[in-house]
């Protein structure tokens, strides 16, 4: 199964606002935080993930840098939002979340913050493998920030996170004909 296009009919740029709109739509719905940190789609592909995340009042701490949390959901969607994109697009109903997270902060985010994804290949193939096994699959992706308003090669963050997925049982259908007629 190749990655949908759900969003196929409109322009390059009308697909990333759409793309935003349904990361919007779960920060604000399913998951708040995501919502307050407004994360922006830079790009989604089968290969890679690029996040950005704006350092302003609801993200940087005391000492104007982004604050711990905001740089740790961002790391987490670097990887989530190709899992959330593909589970919406999927036949089956395959949950996911993360085991564990490891973070090495290497430098301050000074500015706005992309957080970026080359594993997408990897993570669409554990998804796929998802849709073909009732067993729950962990495998460990990297990520990394980088501020490209200052550097856009340095990094200032390197992260590895373990997606857990697991393909849900389907809801038996309810049979009305199976079950006995009574009298009254």
């Amino acid at each position: 199964m190749k990655l949908n296009d759900a969003f196929g009919f409109l322009s390059p740029g009308m697909k990333k606002k759409a793309e935003e709109l349904a990361l919007t739509a779960v920060g604000g719905l399913m998951i708040p935080l995501v919502g307050i940190v407004t994360p922006r789609v830079v790009e989604l592909s089968e290969t890679r993930t690029v996040l950005k995340i704006p350092l302003n009042f609801l993200t940087r701490n005391h000492l104007r840098v982004m604050y711990f949390g905001a740089i740790n959901i961002g790391a987490e969607l670097s990887i989530a939002m190709l899992a959330f994109k593909f589970t919406r697009e999927s036949e089956h109903r395959i949950d996911f979340l993360f085991r564990d997270f490891k973070a090495t902060f290497l430098k301050r985010a000074e500015g706005d913050v992309h957080f970026i994804c080359d594993e997408n290949a990897e993570v669409l193939a554990q998804l796929r493998e998802s849709e073909t096994t009732d067993e729950r699959l962990n495998r460990t992706y990297k990520a990394y920030a980088v501020v490209p308003s200052i550097d856009p090669n340095a990094r200032i963050a390197e992260f590895e996170l373990t997606l857990s997925t697991k393909r849900r049982p389907k809801k038996p259908k309810h049979d009305s004909s199976a079950e006995p007629q009574g009298t009254v």
